[in-house]
């Protein structure tokens, strides 16, 4: 044999050698050399997609607002002793929040007793009134009713004496004249003694009036929370001057709170009072619930929106007034729907589908989703219930083989 015949099969040898792995020396196939055949099927798993029931809701939004928010003042003016409370301060119904300095009140007080006892006197009472209450005064048992009432007698008695002894002839006209003057103005002394009784019982009453506004004023210069909250701002310092009326805290109720909420007119013939609300605040990871408290009577014409409040349950305060809430109102109990795995969404470009298994090959649907339960997301539309869906598809795409495993 010749070095030129030789030459070809050297060179096969030497390749044959230096790359074992290659299947087609020796004249061999894929499959006698140990690699087994791929036949492009994607191994899936898959879950049927499943029929449940859901809640049917009407998804708005809304702010939160305090039940109740009142800027408090005194009633009188004067200079602020204390102010017992601050930003944030948490008060129950009756709490002190501030005073003013009582010295002046406490005066007034004192000026108005006095001015009482003395009126009480002048009636012919004791000057402190009975712990009792205020006792009846009569007019004819006054001091001065009394005494005008004896001159009157005394008066009628000479009248009386006069005429007789005139009808004797025993006393002249004149003296009989006299004594008819005289019981004129006694009895006019007593009409007069009467009327001065009734103005001093008017007087004592004018009194007590005054004690009682004293007092009412002293009380004033204290403040006290109307109802149960939280400070959401001070507005005043201590040794500050206010007027009657100035704002010196705002309070506002945070329990229950109000969710107030604009409901799309579409939506509006569905809701009802009584109707649950679930709600959720940013940046909490906890769900509240609360019910519908107000229905407005009309639909707002430059948005189509009905307003309406609910009232959310707040006892240990961790909702504030003022923050932004996703809320579904509850408007009918249960409706069947289709859910599948959240695992089994794929979204792109704000489409959203889900690949399902048929006839050994993978199918996209393009699904519209609704809410998501847990882990399940019901699908509103393109998809009916039973077909089987593939969780977590990763990359892959229609018209691929696919081979289903456990």
């Amino acid at each position: 044999m010749t070095s030129a015949a030789l030459l070809p099969r050297l060179l096969a040898a030497t390749l044959c050698a230096t790359l074992p792995a290659l299947a087609a020396c020796g004249g061999g196939s894929a499959s006698q050399a140990g690699v087994p055949a791929d036949s492009g099927a994607r191994k899936v798993r898959v879950v049927a997609a499943a029929r449940g029931t859901l809640p049917e809701v009407v998804s708005v939004s809304g702010t939160l607002a305090a039940e109740e928010q009142a800027a408090l003042g005194m009633k009188v003016a004067g200079r602020l002793g204390e102010i017992r409370v601050d930003l944030g301060s948490r008060v129950a119904k009756g709490d002190v929040l501030a005073r003013l300095v009582p010295t002046d009140f406490e005066l007034r007080v004192q000026q108005a007793e006095a001015a009482l006892a003395q009126a009480r006197v002048r009636l012919g009472l004791p000057p402190a009134p009975p712990a009792e209450g205020e006792e009846r005064v009569e007019i004819e048992s006054t001091a001065v009713v009394r005494q005008a009432r004896a001159t009157l007698n005394d008066a009628r008695a000479r009248r009386d004496r006069a005429a007789a002894l005139f009808r004797e002839k025993l006393l002249p006209q004149a003296d009989l004249d006299t004594a008819q003057a005289n019981f004129e103005v006694a009895e006019s002394r007593y009409q007069d003694a009467i009327e001065e009784a009734r103005n001093r019982q008017a007087v004592l009453a004018e009194r007590r009036s005054e004690l009682e506004l004293a007092r009412q004023q002293l009380a004033d210069s204290t403040l006290t929370a109307p109802f149960a909250g939280a400070v959401r701002e001070r507005q005043a310092t201590s040794g500050q001057y206010v007027d009657a009326g100035q704002a010196i805290v705002t309070l506002v109720r945070v329990h229950p709170l109000r969710l107030r909420l604009a409901v799309p007119e579409r939506a509006a013939a569905r809701l009802q009072l009584g109707q649950e609300v679930r709600l959720r605040i940013e940046g909490d990871p906890r769900r509240y619930a609360g019910r519908v408290a107000r229905i407005s009577p009309a639909i707002e014409e430059t948005n189509r929106t009905l307003m309406i409040e609910a009232e959310v349950p707040n006892p240990d305060g961790a909702l504030r007034p003022g923050s932004f809430a996703a809320a579904e109102i509850v408007t009918a109990a249960d409706r069947p729907v289709v859910l599948v795995p959240a695992s089994a969404i794929v979204s792109f470009a704000g489409l959203e589908k889900v690949i399902v298994v048929a006839d050994g090959k993978a199918v996209e649907k393009r699904v519209r989703t609704g809410r998501r339960v847990a882990e399940q997301v019901e699908i509103v539309e393109g998809l009916e219930d039973g077909a089987l869906v593939v969780v977590d598809p990763g990359n892959l795409v229609g018209g691929q083989p696919v081979a289903i495993v456990g």
